[in-house]
């Protein structure tokens, strides 16, 4: 055999180990045994490692559990394009539709805090953070049905007559995804998409929405409005100036607003509607409002609403007669049923409707720096925060039965009267406008004329009352659209039909007249049933989802009745405002209507639009994206209601745990949350409201479902 060489002194490699080989004397006894074991061992690993074992699949399961405990929350999508509602269609849809996210949806500034950093958040600033900020994820339509389906288990109750309509065999409860419209036509490629994006995310798993290994420390807000601080309105760093619109903090508020040093628990409902304790509502622009006028006195700790004081003289109850002369179309309770009052001042009108039945959200405006709708909720009028500028109120198109504006001062003919469209876009057609002020300005008095002239509003009444000596006028939007073809010109133009569709959060205030409803099939076409009817009937332009607003309704009938009444430790006498942070079809509120209290139904931006739903079951509410702070004041309300809210918003917030912290600045101590959540994430939820000193009343579990009863403290950092 030949061995073929490289150059001189360089042999080729092979070669010269060959020949090291070869001149290598013979292995000893000890390293052959030794070359043995070698291959003994080496057969061995081998044979294990193609031979799975079941150990070896237990620690495969450890690696992907530790791996899903060290994983964060998931940011907010970032592949939205645009905001909005979907309009709910008659039947469940399968079609796969593109994703986006309302804007709004902010970076985080503070999370839980894992136990293996516990010593740097100690020495760090006493808020809740993580550690690592992980990518966006989003589940996949056939886990997010699934998601669905379980969350409407009706437990502790369990009932025929109670099932929830999410339960009822081949019905599809409405998806909570923000989705873009799409023509039939891009059905295929949405598919394809669909699919190429699920072949990717089922390696994958959710991370839990709250760390179990999460550690929280709380410290109080620093911003100066202190004890009455809104996120969304007040500045950070002055309490004493406001947005001029809704402007939130970049980053998730995860601070906690003190408590007034006065603070005492509210009195049952009747008692507050006559009076509320000052140092609840205290600060020094009320007590200046205090001292000029006669309709608020303080007496000793209370303040005190006097029934025959109000802004106009006479009372509010004189006031609410006066309208029914001028106009006795307006049968308060039963043909009037839900009223927007602009420009919250003492609510007496409010309360004065509060007795013939009638629901009045007061608007509080965001530069009124009194704080007069604080009072109002207080006293346990239905009121939120709001204003008046170039943005759409949070409301739907089409819903109040009428509006009150009384001495607001607002020049709704200034900008080309475009304040007048957006009450004309939230006035329900052949609904009432009614506008009074103390002293006429002629140059408003011809500027309104003419802007109510342009949109073909009716002025119906006039009537100047000396008692009061408030001048009153009634205007009435058109029920049908003829009246607006004798419009010699066209000006507002009426809008585009995707203007009429789009959503009312972060929208832009359009130039144009929205038309009635025409169809018997749409909404708004014929006014509603007369209250207390009006809850209970279920129209037909809402076609296939019929059947479904009837299975919300007696579901949450038989819930409220067989557990929340008696099961749950609740003292429902001094339960008057209460806020349902996930709304769908108003089926809590409508079973809440024997107790005589108002709930504020919350639709959530990225869910389906029911909200026009509940507006036509005679029932309030807003739009509003729980990533952002609430428009209220701090302790506004005597109890909170969560249906799976957690579950439904695990892929938006990048924070969730400000969606607590939130809570606790809207509830005030005493008052009550009843939590309704799927296990996984109860159960974490439950370590957070301790650490807040939540009581906790009373859980109930059931397979991965729960429903936990708490109670807020007084306590504070």
């Amino acid at each position: 055999m030949t061995v073929s060489r490289g150059p001189p002194g360089r042999p080729v490699a092979y070669s010269g180990l060959l020949g090291c080989w070869r001149r290598r004397p013979p292995l000893g006894f000890a390293a052959k045994v030794s070359i043995a074991i070698a291959l003994g061992l080496s057969f061995a690993i081998i044979w294990t490692t193609l031979s799975p074992t079941s150990s070896l699949k237990q620690i495969s399961t450890e690696r992907s559990s530790f791996a899903a405990d060290i994983v964060d929350p998931p940011p907010a999508s970032q592949n939205h394009t645009s905001s909005g509602h979907r309009k709910p269609h008659p039947t469940s849809s399968h079609r796969h539709k593109k994703r986006h996210s309302p804007p709004g949806s902010n970076n985080p500034n503070a999370t839980a805090s894992p136990d293996a950093t516990a010593a740097k958040a100690d020495r760090a600033e006493p808020s809740p953070r993580t550690d690592q900020k992980p990518v966006e994820k989003e589940p996949e339509p056939e886990e997010e049905e699934q998601q669905e389906k379980e969350t409407e288990l009706p437990m502790p109750e369990d009932s025929g007559d109670g099932k929830a309509p999410a339960e009822e065999e081949g019905e599809k409860p409405p998806e909570l995804e923000t989705v873009d419209e799409f023509s039939e036509g891009d059905e295929d490629d949405e598919e394809a998409q669909a699919a190429q994006r699920n072949a990717s995310k089922k390696k994958k798993k959710l991370p839990p929405l709250f760390s179990p290994a999460a550690h929280y420390h709380w410290k109080h807000c620093s911003a100066k409005s202190g004890h009455h601080y809104i996120p969304c309105v007040d500045f950070d760093g002055d309490g004493s100036q406001r947005h001029h619109e809704r402007s939130c903090p970049k980053l998730p508020v995860t601070c906690l607003v003190s408590l007034p040093k006065e603070y005492k628990s509210l009195a049952p409902w009747l008692e507050r509607k006559e009076k509320v304790w000052y140092g609840n509502v205290r600060h020094p622009r009320l007590s200046n409002y205090v001292k000029g006028h006669s309709w608020l006195n303080r007496t000793g700790d209370y303040l005190m609403f006097p029934p025959d004081e109000w802004e106009f003289k006479g009372g509010s109850r004189h006031y609410v007669e006066i309208i029914d002369e001028m106009a006795p179309d307006i049968d308060w309770g039963k043909n009037i049923r839900i009223v927007l009052d602009i420009g919250c001042k003492s609510a007496g009108f409010g309360v004065a409707l509060l007795e013939k039945d009638v629901l009045t959200l007061s608007l509080g405006l965001m530069n009124d720096q009194t704080d007069l709708a604080q009072v109002a909720l207080e006293r346990g009028i239905p009121a939120t925060v709001g204003s008046l500028g170039s943005k759409r109120l949070p409301f739907p198109s089409g819903v109040f039965d009428a509006i009150h504006c009384g001495e607001c001062n607002i020049q709704w003919h200034s900008n080309g009267g475009k304040l007048l469209l957006e009450i004309n876009r939230i006035l329900r057609p052949g609904g009432y406008f009614i506008i009074s002020s103390k002293h006429g300005d002629l140059e408003s008095e011809e500027g309104i004329s003419a802007s109510m002239t342009a949109i073909c509003w009716n002025a119906i009444a006039y009537n100047s009352d000396d008692v009061s000596e408030a001048g009153l006028k009634i205007f009435q939007r058109p029920a049908s659209n003829e009246i607006y073809d004798l419009r010699a010109k066209k000006d507002p133009p009426f809008c585009k039909e995707d203007q009429n569709k789009a959503p009312a959060w972060y929208t832009s205030i359009r130039h144009c007249l929205h038309k009635a409803p025409v169809g018997i099939e749409e909404r708004g076409s014929e006014w509603p049933e007369e209250w207390p009817k009006r809850v209970e009937t279920f129209s037909e332009w809402l076609g296939d989802l019929q059947t479904r607003v009837v299975a919300d309704h007696n579901h949450w009938k038989a819930v409220v009745e067989k557990s929340y009444f008696d099961g749950l430790g609740i003292d429902w006498s001094n339960i008057q405002n209460v806020l349902d942070m996930k709304a769908v079809y108003g089926g809590f509120a409508a079973a809440l209507a024997s107790k005589k209290v108002w709930v504020m139904n919350v639709v959530p931006v990225h869910a389906l639009d029911t909200l026009p739903i509940i507006y036509e079951r005679g029932l309030i509410g807003v739009y509003h994206d729980w990533c952002e702070p609430f428009s209220t004041y701090p302790r506004s309300y005597d109890l909170l209601h969560l249906d799976h809210l957690f579950s439904r918003l695990k892929n938006r917030c990048k924070q969730p745990v400000s969606i607590v912290v939130e809570m606790d600045r809207i509830l005030r101590p005493g008052g009550w949350a009843i939590i309704r959540e799927k296990l996984e994430i109860l159960e974490p939820l439950e370590k957070i409201l301790r650490s807040l000193h939540w009581e906790i009343v009373m859980t109930f579990r059931k397979d991965k479902e729960g429903i936990m009863s708490v109670k807020k403290t007084t306590w504070r950092p």
